[in-house]
This record gives structure tokens, C-alpha cells and sequence, in this order.
């Protein structure tokens, strides 16, 4: 196995490096985004999952929108979002309500994800589609990154995403394969990459995210990433995981921006058009600006 400087370091000596620490200015944007937000009802992942970047998206007038809900049939390790075997309904104004919000945001560019609904036959998937087709309505300049869950690997749901042709298809493989089964309730990692084969062969843009600080090593981050070029993956996130809740996994190991930079080196060299690599990459964290910089600098989209 191949050694790099950083190994020398024990692991659980390892304090939290300073580029974790975060300076937050106080913007009227910030409550901007949230009014909006909170005149619809909507969710965001940005609150429920905790996520560190909420105060600097929320400034730059920019959410996640959680559709479907905010209560999630799974119970993963890192996931701090609301858990429940039985949810409540979808609401049928949902789609409107988000269409509304990005109109009123100015989005050019707006990511939608969903809890997973396996108390659905579909998962969900016609939702989405609603979603996206009210969007499209009334926002039809705005490019539409959907970051979905696996269906449980309904071939229809998932053909039914596919043919509505998101901008970006964002299916997320989380960790390393050794431990998928920990981090991860139900989906599975050979699954994961199977979604992200099929979107590929569907012609979309594909994108994944992984995050790092829960036992894998470099090693395994570096297979992962091969895994990903494997079935063509056009963007790859990787950020550090912080635990959200008392419950959920703790960190096993801060990284370094010098071993994010070694990931993303890494990612390029293997051959992956596109890779974000940071303590607080998130996967929809700038996505707008992620996508153009892929779109400029490393592959050809289609118009």
C-alpha cells in the first residue's frame, strides 16, 4: 500500500485543523432566503440535515429545497434529517410552492432533493417529476440539479427521473464500499453506482458525493473514486463529515486541506471531468458555480 505523509499522524491525536473554523457575517439576505422559505412552508435540507454552509447559501439568496416532506423512511448513521416509518402525505401544492420560491430567489440554477419515501409505491419519483415540470414553468432559464434517492432500484421510478432529463442527475454514494453497510440503512453501494451507469446511459450529467472522517482510509477514497470513473461520473464532491446529533456516527478522523487537495489530484488523474474537494463541500454546496467551472474547463455539455 502506498504511503503519504499524512499516515504518520496518529488519527485519534488529530485535532481539528483551522480551516475548520468559519466566520459568519450577519446579511439581509440571510433572512431574505428565510422569509421565502418560511412563506411556503417549504424544507430545506440546509436546516434539517444541520448543514455548516446554511448561513453563507442562505446569504447568497440560495437553499436546497427537501421535497416530499421532511421525514425520511430511512434511518442512516450520519443523517440527522427526521425519521418515520410512516410520513405524512405529500403535499399536492408542493410543487407549486417550490416553483414560487426559486421565482422569488431568482435561481439560476436550483437543486431539489427528496427524503426517502419508501412508503411509496414509486418512492416518490412522480412527485419529483411535478416538481420539476413547475419549475420549468415558471422559471424555464433555471438550469434543475435533482439529488434523489435509489427508489429501492424501481426500474420505473427511476426511468421516470431520468426521462424529465434534470440538467443534473445527483445520486450520492456517501462513503466507501467497507463501510456502506455502517453508514448507510438501505441503499448499497453497488446499487449506487448502477444508478449513476444507468443516468449515464439515459445521457444525463451525472454527479456523486462522498464524505470523509468516518474510518475509511485514503486507499479506499481513492477506490471509490475509481468506482465512480467507472460508470462515468461526471462531477464528484468529497467533504468532511461532522456529526449532527448525539445519536449519529462520530468522526473518526478530521482531514487536511492538504489531503482534500491530494483527493482531488487524485479524482482528476483517474480521469473524472470534475472534482470539489473540501472540509465543507457539501454535494449541492455551489453547485451553480460547480457546474459552470465543469462546463468551461473540462468536458463538453450538449445544448
Amino acid at each position: 500500500m502506498e504511503q503519504y505523509p499524512f499516515d504518520a499522524e496518529p488519527v485519534f491525536k488529530r485535532k481539528i485543523p483551522n480551516d475548520y473554523r468559519l466566520r459568519l457575517k450577519i446579511s439581509d439576505s440571510r433572512f431574505t432566503t428565510d422569509a421565502i422559505v418560511q412563506k411556503y412552508g417549504l424544507n430545506t435540507v440546509c436546516e434539517e440535515a444541520k448543514c455548516p454552509n446554511r448561513h453563507f447559501c442562505y446569504s447568497q439568496k440560495t437553499a436546497t429545497f427537501l421535497a416530499l416532506g421532511k421525514e425520511c423512511t430511512r434511518n442512516c448513521g450520519f443523517c440527522d434529517i427526521d425519521f418515520s416509518k410512516n410520513p405524512k402525505p405529500l403535499d399536492p401544492e408542493e410543487p407549486f410552492k417550490i416553483a414560487a420560491s426559486v421565482q422569488e430567489l431568482g435561481l439560476k440554477h436550483v437543486v431539489i432533493t427528496q427524503v426517502a419515501r419508501d412508503d411509496l409505491e414509486d418512492g416518490g419519483a412522480e412527485q419529483m417529476g411535478k416538481i420539476v415540470a413547475q419549475i420549468r414553468s415558471l422559471n424555464p432559464q433555471t438550469s434543475i440539479e435533482l439529488l434523489t434517492s435509489d427508489f429501492f432500484g424501481n426500474k420505473d421510478a427511476l426511468e421516470s427521473i431520468f426521462s424529465i432529463k434534470p440538467d443534473v442527475f445527483n445520486y450520492n454514494i456517501e462513503t466507501t464500499k467497507r463501510l456502506t453497510p455502517k453508514v448507510r440503512h438501505k441503499a448499497t453501494y453497488e446499487r449506487t453506482l448502477s444508478i449513476l451507469k444507468k443516468a449515464h446511459e439515459a445521457g444525463l450529467v451525472t454527479k456523486s458525493g462522498l464524505m470523509v472522517g468516518l474510518g475509511e482510509t485514503l486507499e479506499e477514497i481513492f477506490e471509490t473514486l475509481e468506482d465512480l470513473k467507472s460508470v462515468d461520473c461526471t462531477m464528484v464532491t468529497v467533504g468532511q463529515y461532522l456529526q449532527a446529533g448525539l445519536t449519529k456516527l462520530r468522526v473518526k478522523r478530521f482531514y487536511l486541506k492538504e489531503e482534500f487537495d491530494l483527493i482531488r489530484k487524485k479524482g482528476l488523474e483517474i480521469g473524472i471531468p470534475e472534482v470539489y474537494s473540501g472540509p465543507f463541500v457539501r454535494s449541492s454546496y455551489n453547485a451553480k458555480e460547480f457546474l459552470e467551472h465543469a462546463k468551461q474547463t473540462t468536458f463538453h455539455f450538449s445544448d
